[in-house]
């Protein structure tokens, strides 16, 4: 189930979601190093980091569901950020280069169908970056930040769901070790936990942060037709004519 998105703006608005938007953040970019001349779009609520592209990136759109609600962004200039319905993203085939999901995949209803229209709007060789909630981390078992919503997913959980829509998975990366914790001296030590986090390859991590590319020359499954409704034949029937006589009509 969705959180509404005063509540992904208030925590962002945090300390506690200052510092996970940073090491989040960080993962993000070091699959990431740039997106020069990309057009990149995130579904979701991936405002937060989309912020790392748009200087360089030809565009960047913000895609939010419509069961979580939309605010806008950036808050100054023009708005690129929309309502939408996820199953059906209002864009052509083909449409960006890449796809940044963030608190969409653990709050949809059907992950496969959201990967499946991410897969249509994504040009040949696109790639599709997912952050999503370790179901081992702590992070997932609070529900006092927006990660500890939706279904949280373990890594060989992600593998399969992305190959089953279409994807192949190209890279790995993870962050938030800190506990979810807004006490001053938690936050203080939080470069501390991600360090030893990452050092120790430690199994506890909040998020997985995985990236995918698309596979073009993937057979589409061929939807059932509907039968149709067969109408018989009328026969020719006769019907008297206005001068009394009958004809065939």
């Amino acid at each position: 189930m969705s959180i509404d998105v005063v509540d992904f703006r208030n925590f962002y608005a945090q300390r506690l979601g200052t510092v996970a938007r940073r090491f989040v953040g960080r993962g993000i970019r070091a699959r990431w190093p740039n997106a020069d001349g990309q057009r990149v779009l995130g579904i979701g609520y991936a405002t937060p980091y989309l912020g790392l592209f748009r200087e360089e990136a030809e565009r960047c759109l913000a895609f939010m569901p419509a069961a979580q609600g939309v605010v806008k962004w950036p808050s100054r200039g023009p708005a690129l950020a929309a309502l939408v319905d996820e199953y059906e993203l209002p864009l052509p085939d083909a449409a960006v280069d890449r796809v940044l999901l963030v608190h969409a995949l653990e709050m949809s209803t059907d992950p496969a169908s959201l990967l499946r229209e991410a897969w249509r709007v994504l040009a040949a060789g696109g790639r599709l970056l997912a952050v999503v909630p370790n179901r081992r981390g702590l992070w997932a078992r609070m529900d006092t930040t927006p990660f500890g919503h939706g279904r949280p997913y373990s890594r060989s959980q992600i593998t399969h769901l992305l190959r089953e829509t279409w994807f192949t998975p190209t890279g790995w990366g993870e962050a938030l070790y800190m506990p979810p914790v807004s006490r001053g001296w938690f936050l203080r030590s939080a470069v501390a936990w991600e360090r030893a986090g990452a050092t120790l390859s430690a199994p506890f991590n909040g998020v997985h942060i995985v990236e995918a590319t698309k596979q073009v020359y993937r057979a589409l499954p061929v939807k059932r037709r509907e039968r149709q409704r067969l109408v018989p034949a009328l026969e020719p029937a006769l019907a008297p004519s206005p001068g009394g006589a009958a004809r065939t009509s």
